[in-house]
């Protein structure tokens, strides 16, 4: 990004690199010769680290705290066996390094991969103010909640909408805001906890409202949705039906409908989890594909009646990591004006980035975005790319049919035919030392990268990153 930023810390070549004139010295002693034998002191190994290839890009603060480590790693050894002073300074250094946020290569298939950072966005941003609260017509103070969300509600077919820092930030303000003190209607086929320990029922107790549990685990009926809202002991504000997310019940089941809780009394809140604003998929060419089927959406759930949806930025939707709560405008005025909304409100980069999402579906062409690019790459591109790239890697790497999946707590057991490469063994760890890391998975005593997941741009360097893996 432009503005300064530090750079990366480069780590080309640094495994193999050994830098001779880092030895075990004692610290320096008052004439300024050192001690044989001994640790060298913090500060000169500090100064020694700077030199280093490995190194670059650390600041001077953490090349202090490599060196305190490995002189207290010297000192354990206290003479005895163990590794140079050479490699636990490599070591202190990669670890360091891999501490810091940098990009990855993801071949694991998992489209919408939480730990890396689910949906992939390209963001470019000057360096300059925005008119972030400022109302350019009048020159007065404005909202930050308005832009973003107003061009999500048109997107969905809402009457308005509301961007908070992610999707449980969003329930959490729903509740406060609309049944604070009071009950909330939900299916106990619907109490679900994701991932990072998110529970409903916890983040309904933080809320401040009172959770009332229908119907059992496997079947709920709009009759017991109907008898606990007329019921006066519940005092109920609000039904709200989640969205079950990683996790699916098969069998002897029945839930309610969003059309059948429309008409109860109260207001309906869907939580969608992932994010697709409409069924149709009006912006992919080919219209949605198979593996969508089922998903709810926000348009259609809309439109049978919810009063309020809500979902996440990074995930179906594309986007960065946000919350957004979409529907009446009556319901997202109070959502907007309780205390926590302004504790939980998103920052101008995401804002911006988010903008730029909702502009590519009103334009209809969301398509581009990398996370809807990777899932519609038809699967021939992806075995000639499999093939290129195996040919490339060399001697004991295949290329290999194998299934994606959407990831990110969305369409559970869905799989979306791919093609990879797959080496034997467990190769994970080297792969993850290049540059940058490769991050891969295992599958049946095979190192499997799947390119579905992969920019083609990075196929070039897969392959190399594989190649010297399987040789190492």
């Amino acid at each position: 990004m432009p503005g300064g930023a530090a750079p990366s810390p480069a780590r080309h070549g640094h495994r193999a690199t050994s830098v001779s004139s880092l030895s075990v010295t004692s610290t320096d002693t008052p004439d300024g010769v050192p001690g044989p034998g001994r640790p060298p002191s913090v500060d000169r190994l500090a100064r020694d680290l700077a030199a280093r290839p490995d190194a670059s890009g650390l600041p001077a603060p953490l090349l202090v705290d490599v060196a305190r480590r490995v002189v207290d790693a010297l000192r354990e050894q206290n003479g005895g066996a163990g590794p140079a002073l050479d490699e636990l300074a490599g070591r202190e250094l990669r670890a360091a390094a891999e501490r810091l946020l940098q990009p990855v290569v993801n071949a694991t298939g998992v489209l919408l991969h939480t730990n890396l950072g689910r949906a992939p966005l390209e963001v470019h941003v000057p360096a300059t103010a925005t008119n972030l609260e400022l109302d350019l017509a009048t020159g007065d103070r404005g909202s930050r909640t308005e832009r973003t969300g107003a061009l999500l509600a048109r997107a969905c077919g809402a009457e308005a909408a509301l961007v908070v820092n992610n999707g449980a930030a969003a329930v959490l303000l729903v509740l406060a805001a609309l049944a604070h003190g009071r009950g909330v209607v939900v299916s106990r086929g619907e109490l679900v906890e994701i991932g990072g320990g998110f529970r409903v029922p916890e983040v309904m107790e933080q809320s401040g409202a009172r959770l009332v549990e229908v119907g059992t685990t496997n079947r709920t009926r709009r009759d017991d949705v109907a008898r606990a809202v007329a019921d006066p002991r519940h005092d109920v504000a609000l039904v709200m039906q989640v969205h079950r997310s990683n996790y699916r019940i098969v069998g002897f089941t029945e839930s309610v409908e969003v059309a059948e809780l429309a008409g109860l009394g109260v207001p309906v809140a869907a939580d969608l989890g992932s994010g697709l604003l409409d069924a149709a998929c009006p912006w992919l060419p080919d219209g949605p594909p198979d593996w969508l089927a089922g998903e709810p959406a926000a348009r259609q759930t809309l439109a049978a009646g919810a009063d309020l949806v809500v979902f996440s930025g990074d995930k179906l939707l594309g986007g960065p990591q946000a919350g957004v709560i979409a529907g009446s405008s009556e319901l997202v005025t109070r959502c907007a004006r309780h205390p926590l909304a302004r504790a939980l409100r998103p920052g101008g980069l995401v804002l911006l980035a988010l903008q730029d999402v909702a502009l590519s579906y009103l334009r209809r062409d969301a398509h581009r975005l990398p996370f809807w690019r990777m899932a519609t790459t038809p699967l021939d591109p992806l075995r000639e790319r499999a093939a290129a790239v195996a040919a490339a890697a060399g001697h004991g790497v295949a290329a290999v049919e194998v299934a994606s999946v959407p990831g990110g707590g969305t369409l559970p057991g869905v799989e979306i035919p791919s093609a990879g490469v797959a080496a034997r063994g467990d190769l994970r760890a080297a792969l993850r030392r290049a540059d940058p890391p490769v991050v891969a998975r295992v599958a049946e005593d095979r190192t499997v990268l799947d390119l579905r997941t992969v920019d083609p741009t990075d196929d070039g360097h897969v392959a190399a990153a594989l190649r010297a893996a399987v040789e190492r």
